[in-house]
């Protein structure tokens, strides 16, 4: 099964190269995998870069987030112009734990639908950033998880691995970061099989992001609020 590994770039020039080849040193090679990289209205250098690197890397692609910018809709271009039968998102940032691919790519033959890096479980962890984000996730993540039954720690990580035929079931409303939530929920509800792994987190080290958390928070507690109501009704 084709992996497509989609990585949303937004103004991300210093990290995307570093990105690209680290990517490709991970990647075990039993694994068939296209890169593609979603230029989400970037204004510096990121698509000329990635333009340069389609020379060296066959395997890795550019494609136009045309909606709004933003990271959901960079996500959903990334969907609609991968060619796999799995897709990842992977942050630009260097943040994602790339030697989690494998275990996640192992689960997903071994019959999984969706399969998520956890930083809240044994063997995983979050290393830098902001405290106070850090406790919000780790507390959504276990919480939901006690009150869901859904089998994972860490909902809102969007490093998550999910077959397409997730994806073309599932109506995605999302507008920002919030997406990473939606989509597990949603494929928790409609019966899909899901697993986790632990994977670490790191902040960036260049450039900036554009996680702005009390913006954010609002679209977060709504799907929190929607998932509970949904469990305790039913349906």
């Amino acid at each position: 099964m084709k992996l497509s590994i989609i990585i949303p770039a937004h103004n991300e020039q210093d990290n995307i190269e570093e990105t690209i080849t680290r990517m490709t040193r991970t990647i075990p090679q039993e694994i068939e995998y296209e890169a593609v990289i979603v230029n989400d209205h970037s204004v510096d250098r990121t698509a000329e870069i990635v333009t340069g690197l389609c020379n060296r890397f066959p395997n890795l692609r550019l494609v136009t987030n045309s909606a709004a910018a933003g990271f959901a809709n960079a996500i959903k271009a990334g969907f609609s112009g991968s060619r796999g039968e799995i897709f990842l998102p992977v942050m630009a940032d260097l943040c994602d734990d790339l030697s989690a691919v494998k275990p996640m790519y192992e689960k997903i033959l071994a019959g999984y639908d969706v399969v998520c890096g956890s930083r809240y479980i044994k063997g995983g962890s979050r290393l830098g950033g902001s405290k106070f984000k850090g406790a919000l996730s780790c507390l959504a993540g276990r919480s939901i998880h006690l009150l869901l039954g859904i089998p994972t720690h860490d909902i809102a990580n969007a490093f998550k691995m999910y077959k397409k035929n997730v994806i073309d079931s599932i109506e995605i409303n999302a507008k920002g970061f919030e997406i990473s939530m939606e989509i597990p929920l949603k494929a928790y509800f409609r019966g899909f099989k899901i697993a986790e792994v632990p994977t670490v987190w790191r902040e960036r080290t260049a450039g900036k992001s554009s996680f702005k958390v009390f913006k954010l928070l609002p679209d977060y507690l709504k799907l929190y609020l929607w998932a509970i109501r949904k469990k305790i009704l039913g349906g």
